[in-house]
């Protein structure tokens, strides 16, 4: 085959045009169409609908160590006011002294890994978050082993931040709505303890528990009360 005749045939291949079957396959390949929507495509927007419950299920569980001042700290507080909504009136305090302690947690991490950017962050979400329980306390009269528990925990909490930062941070709204709620609750219990009969033993806790109330130490009195009502 000479020159002439070799550029006859390449010209004739440049005006080959291939079957449309076979455009329509390889477009199919490159472009990853040949997924089995083609014959069911209903299913498009299942599998969207899929992606984004995963990705957003995805966003709240890596969310749950996120520190205040970062960007998934948001998907965290979005899931714990949905904890937040399921719970009754009566729980709602335990609950949000436990998610205020949890925000100590995050400023005793900040602190430690010396993440000085996330301070002010951390210690605005755990005033918000002493607020909350503070509204919550007011709205229960009944005693709380619980309740308790996690003030005392948030005591403890504080002072070691407190220690930490060499400042105080204040927290006199709940201080006071817990007192308050303390107070009432004592009030009441020991007026139905004076209508019970008690033992030797339990006449000496109540003893002990009058005490405290003249000390206005409610807290203890308070804790001596749960020793006379175990259950």
């Amino acid at each position: 085959m000479n020159d002439i005749q070799l550029i006859r045939n390449l010209k004739k291949l440049n005006q080959t045009k291939p079957r449309k079957e076979f455009v329509i396959s390889t477009k199919k390949e490159i472009l990853g169409e040949n997924l089995g929507f083609g014959l069911f495509p209903s299913l498009k927007p299942v599998y969207a609908g899929l992606f984004c419950f995963f990705l957003v299920f995805g966003l709240f569980q890596f969310s749950q160590n996120a520190l205040p001042g970062e960007f998934l700290f948001s998907f965290k507080k979005i899931s714990e006011r949905g904890q937040i909504m399921f719970v009754s009136e009566q729980d709602k305090p335990k609950l949000s002294l436990f998610l205020a302690n949890k925000r100590l947690r995050e400023i005793e991490t900040i602190t430690q890994e010396n993440q000085a950017q996330k301070l002010a962050p951390a210690v605005n979400e755990f005033k918000l978050k002493v607020a909350e329980a503070a509204k919550d306390l007011a709205n229960i009269t009944e005693i709380s082993e619980e309740i308790v528990a996690q003030f005392k925990e948030l005591g403890e909490n504080k002072a070691k931040i407190e220690k930490l930062l060499a400042t105080k941070i204040e927290t006199e709204e709940l201080d006071n709505a817990y007192n308050a709620w303390v107070r009432l609750v004592v009030e009441r219990e020991l007026i139905d303890l004076k209508q019970r009969t008690l033992n030797e033993e339990d006449l000496e806790i109540l003893k002990q528990a009058k005490e405290f109330f003249e000390k206005e130490d409610y807290s203890e009195v308070l804790i001596k009360i749960l020793e006379l009502n175990p259950n």
